[in-house]
């Protein structure tokens, strides 16, 4: 089974779902069947346009896949605002070096 839980945002397990669904040659409304739930909510939530899903829901959409959500200690911490401003900066840096 594949672990998808690292990702910080339920929004980011779309596209690995997407991905998993056209590997398998399934539909959306295939998959909507197997997991019981309507092909619009499986398109929004491949799409990143869902706002909340249920995790009863969820779970199912990945057990029709073949998939599990596993739960382990996180292996870093998230950045922080002073973090993300640094490297913002570094970024910046670079492009002035190429110009």
């Amino acid at each position: 089974m594949t672990n998808i839980l690292g990702m910080t945002d339920i929004l980011q397990l779309g596209p690995e779902i997407s991905g998993k669904r056209q590997a398998l040659k399934l539909t959306q409304t295939e998959l909507a069947g197997k997991a019981r739930l309507s092909r619009a909510t499986l398109d929004a939530l491949e799409n990143q346009r869902i706002g909340e899903i249920g995790f009863s829901k969820l779970i199912r959409v990945l057990a029709a896949l073949g998939l599990e959500l596993k739960l382990q200690e996180a292996s870093s911490r998230r950045p922080t605002l002073e973090d993300l401003m640094e490297e913002e900066a570094a970024d910046d840096q670079g492009l002035d070096r190429r110009g």
